[in-house]
């Protein structure tokens, strides 16, 4: 398996994994020469600014593509084209129409396009859609979704222009699979200033409701928090997650049940596999282009969530640039 990764920031969570690897070759992509060489050096990898060479040089199988959003769907769509699978950095596209387009183009080609939905990957997500599709402690009533974080990326912004489709986008994900289409939404927002802000959105849904919580605001010392606390019928799980300056990130998941019926020790902490996310699905990737496996990340298993977080998106920045109140 021969790989072009494009994109020299968010790309290096991927080479990571790649270069752990001994059954695939990746050059690294990149815009600027001296910077693309570093990246690419650190792993012992090739490097490129020949971006065009992703799609005409033939012994290339997939392109991994984490380019700025706006870029995305026009590159998988490119590498379709150009007879090759795609992996592309959520979300697929930052307009629905794109995202359809991309959608009906992997559907007419024979190559696999896959979306990093790595929160799919994540064990305490994982054991929080199980319970939900399985009814394990009966219907899902009430679903919380917090990530707090401090400024831990050089650079990068995380203020109300990016934060729906570069934060929030996961959590959209994980409440369409787990309670479907919202029926309403309720959308507030505050910003600090242009790189930090926060963003409270309340979805409605028959006989349920969920929330999300995004901030940007906390000081550097924070780090990273974030969990969820899923309201069953006869149980809830309650999930926590930190990450500090290492960049290693831990986390439990607590099961509390109403009824002995369901456990006989009552609170008890799940007992969850250790995992990478982002090797999960590289995993799952080559796992798929082996035969091993059925696409799980594909672009139609996106377009309800991204659907909900462009909503979101358009909620936070239309009212904040025209003054009007968020509904």
């Amino acid at each position: 398996m021969k790989i072009a990764l494009l994109g020299t920031n968010f790309g290096q969570a991927h080479v990571a994994v790649y270069a752990a690897r001994t059954d695939m070759e990746v050059v690294m992509f990149g815009r600027d020469p001296q910077k693309t060489a570093h990246a690419a050096g650190q792993f012992g990898l090739a490097s490129s600014t020949d971006m065009d060479a992703a799609f005409t040089d033939p012994s290339f199988d997939l392109v991994d593509i984490c380019l700025p959003v706006p870029l995305h769907a026009s590159y998988v769509l490119r590498a379709l084209e150009a007879g090759k699978h795609a992996l592309v950095e959520l979300p697929l596209a930052d307009d629905i129409e794109d995202a359809k387009r991309v959608t009906a183009a992997a559907a007419r080609s024979d190559k696999h396009v896959f979306v990093d939905m790595f929160e799919r990957f994540i064990p305490a997500n994982q054991a929080l859609f199980d319970a939900a599709s399985e009814g394990t402690y009966g219907r899902l009533k009430q679903l919380t979704l917090w990530n707090m974080t401090a400024p831990l990326w050089p650079g990068a912004s995380l203020g109300l222009k990016a934060l729906p489709l570069e934060a929030m986008h996961s959590d959209m994900d994980i409440i369409t699979r787990a309670l479907g289409v919202p029926q309403d939404v309720t959308v507030t927002s505050v910003a600090r200033d242009k790189d930090s802000a926060a963003i409270e959105a309340i979805f409605g849904f028959d006989g349920a409701t969920a929330r999300s919580s995004i901030s940007s605001l906390m000081p550097k010392a924070w780090g990273a928090r974030g969990g969820y606390t899923a309201t069953f019928e006869h149980g809830i799980l309650d999930a926590t997650s930190t990450m500090g300056f290492d960049g290693k990130p831990s986390g439990t998941v607590t099961a509390y049940t109403a009824y002995t019926a369901y456990t006989a020790d009552g609170p008890h902490e799940l007992d969850l596999p250790s995992a990478d996310q982002y090797t999960d699905m590289i995993e799952h990737v080559m796992a798929v282009l082996r035969g091993q496996a059925e696409n799980q990340i594909s672009p139609d298993s996106v377009l309800q969530a991204l659907q909900l977080t462009l909503d979101i998106d358009q909620r936070v920045n239309r009212n904040r640039t025209t003054g009007q109140r968020p509904r």
